[in-house]
């Protein structure tokens, strides 16, 4: 189950790492968001790669809370199980 997220805006794309509640780590490059995204774009970008995640390995709804950012390029996320309707996916 997914617990966060790091996304880095590099020179070759926006790059992520996904946290996992059992210590994994899943990483990549985000394809279908371009070099030059607006990074608001690549947030919403990631948080619905992790929604369609949870919700294909795990059948849950969750939330991913964006944290201010502590440098520039470079954003972390908490992903937690949706409150309103657990188990289920719109």
């Amino acid at each position: 189950m997914p617990k966060g997220i790091v996304l880095l805006a590099t020179p070759e794309g926006w790059r992520h790492s996904v946290l996992t509640e059992d210590g994994g780590m899943h990483c990549g490059r985000l394809t279908d968001v371009s070099v030059n995204a607006d990074p608001a774009e690549a947030r919403a970008a990631a948080a619905a790669m992790v929604a369609e995640l949870a919700h294909d390995f795990h059948e849950t709804r969750v939330d991913v809370t964006w944290n201010p950012p502590r440098e520039p390029g470079s954003w972390t996320a908490q992903v937690t199980v949706a409150a309103s309707s657990p188990n289920t996916f719109p």
